[in-house]
């Protein structure tokens, strides 16, 4: 069953592949029939979608753990809407559903890639950030990746942003000793120690990170979370007591080089110090999504767990909110609202 639906919506293209920063004439926005799903399918008019760092690296045409974005068709990611046109059964019109085909207004999504999603629970929104794959990626990452224990001393990088700000918090209510971050602005420093609880934080641009670090972390750090890569996670390498472990999750300073990045340049101290330093990709954790939903749905409503989306309006600023969070514009989970 389904509504009167729509002759045509409109989608984002990859129009040309980046050379470093990405511009918006590598983008159009396109229209695109829409048709009622085939079978086993449903129709989603997206509400909002998710623009994430990751999606940078998937513009390049180069063998990776997701494949590339193809030129002259939508891009994808997550998103979450309603559905408006049925063909599956256990799927209803008006229910609300995450899915993985953002990047456009309406989605013609296979049922068994859709998940229903309870906005009586938390803003639909919040399913894209602290309560989806951002939010399990610091959920795993802090508990799974870098075995965080009571007492342990943490450091997290592009805190502010939709990650860090939970991996922070998750620290503090499991009773990290020391939450450091570090942002890229005067006004987010302030919102870490101010808002969510961290102990200390510092603008990575008022000076050398090694030095800010050695001076919030007197004591070293145990835990390193990286989003940033490059001075920071040498800065961490430095201040990292014996069996520090690191959470490589994402190298955002890297991901428009052109050009080969210098550091770390003190990886020797891994063997002294027997650092454990690990990739992450959040597909690897997806047997603790229920644990996850579960725990943070409670510290959400609890009050324990704050969380900031910046909101941008309208599909036709699609690639400019996703330009933006490349320059860190965003604090907290950016969002694009379909309204």
């Amino acid at each position: 069953m389904s509504a009167a639906l729509p002759a045509s919506g409109r989608e984002w293209h990859l129009v040309a592949r980046p050379h470093g920063w990405p511009k918006a004439e590598d983008f159009a926005l396109r229209e695109a029939p829409v048709t009622a799903p085939a079978e086993g399918r449903v129709l989603v008019r997206n509400l909002h979608f998710s623009v994430d760092p990751y999606m940078r690296g998937r513009m390049n045409d180069v063998k990776s753990y997701t494949p590339p974005f193809k030129l002259d068709h939508p891009m994808d990611g997550g998103a979450v809407g309603e559905v408006v046109a049925s063909n599956a059964e256990g799927f209803e019109v008006g229910d609300h559903v995450l899915h993985g085909l953002g990047w456009r207004e309406y989605a013609s999504v296979p049922a068994q890639h859709a998940v229903k999603v309870d906005a009586s629970l938390a803003p639909l929104s919040a399913y894209l950030g602290v309560l989806g794959m951002t939010g399990l990626t610091a959920y795993a990452g802090l508990f799974d990746v870098a075995s965080f224990k009571e007492g342990d001393a943490v450091f997290v990088s592009g805190a502010a942003g939709a990650v860090g700000s939970q991996v922070g918090q998750m620290a503090k209510i499991k009773g990290a000793s020391r939450v450091i971050g570090s942002a890229g602005s005067d006004e987010k420093v302030k919102l870490l120690t101010e808002e969510y609880g961290f102990d200390a934080a510092f603008n990575y641009k008022n000076g050398p990170v090694k030095e800010q670090l050695a001076a919030a972390a007197p004591d070293g750090i145990d835990v390193y979370f990286d989003n940033v890569g490059g001075e920071h996670l040498e800065a961490a390498i430095s201040s990292f007591n014996v069996h520090g472990r690191a959470t490589i999750c994402g190298m955002i300073a890297q991901y428009n080089a052109t050009e080969p990045t210098p550091a770390p340049r003190n990886l020797a101290l891994v063997i002294g110090k027997r650092l454990r330093l690990q990739g992450m990709l959040v597909g690897d954790h997806a047997d603790l999504q229920q644990q996850f939903v579960q725990e943070v749905a409670g510290w959400l409503n609890s009050g324990e767990l704050k969380y900031r989306e910046t909101v941008v309006e309208g599909i036709e600023n699609g690639a400019d909110a996703f330009l933006g969070l490349l320059r860190g514009e965003n604090t907290g989970k950016m969002i694009v609202s379909l309204g």
